[in-house]
């Protein structure tokens, strides 16, 4: 497993914009699969967007799709997620993750985690 940071998460107002940073421990990074998930309150923890082991492939949900952009620095152990446009409805805490599988959007899937970085997007 892999021990995942994140930072870069605040306070913004709506049709901002916020680059989210995960950093990975491990010299295994660039064979996972990376994901962003994101949990607002009394909801449950939806996918976001992922990343294949490089880069070849990108995924989003479709509320952020043109929004957001995921991309990853292997060499850095860093996965990246940059948010424009951002609305009320993005806030949230914000968690990457790490899978040993090709392709993933179920959060059971991915075993490593970070503690989740807050956005909040003021209206």
């Amino acid at each position: 497993q892999v021990q995942l940071v994140e930072s870069g998460g605040g306070l913004v107002q709506a049709g901002g914009s916020l680059r989210l940073s995960c950093a990975a421990s491990g010299r295994t990074f660039s064979s996972y699969t990376m994901g962003w998930f994101r949990q607002a309150p009394g909801k449950e923890r939806e996918f976001v967007a992922g990343i294949s082991w490089t880069s070849s492939i990108t995924y989003y949900i479709d509320s952020v799709k043109g929004r957001f952009t995921i991309s990853r620095e292997n060499a850095k152990n860093t996965v990246y997620l940059q948010m424009s446009s951002l609305k009320p409805e993005d806030t949230a805490v914000y968690y990457c993750a790490a899978s040993v599988l090709r392709f993933s959007r179920e959060a059971s899937d991915f075993g490593s985690w970070g503690q989740g970085t807050q956005v909040t997007v003021s209206s």
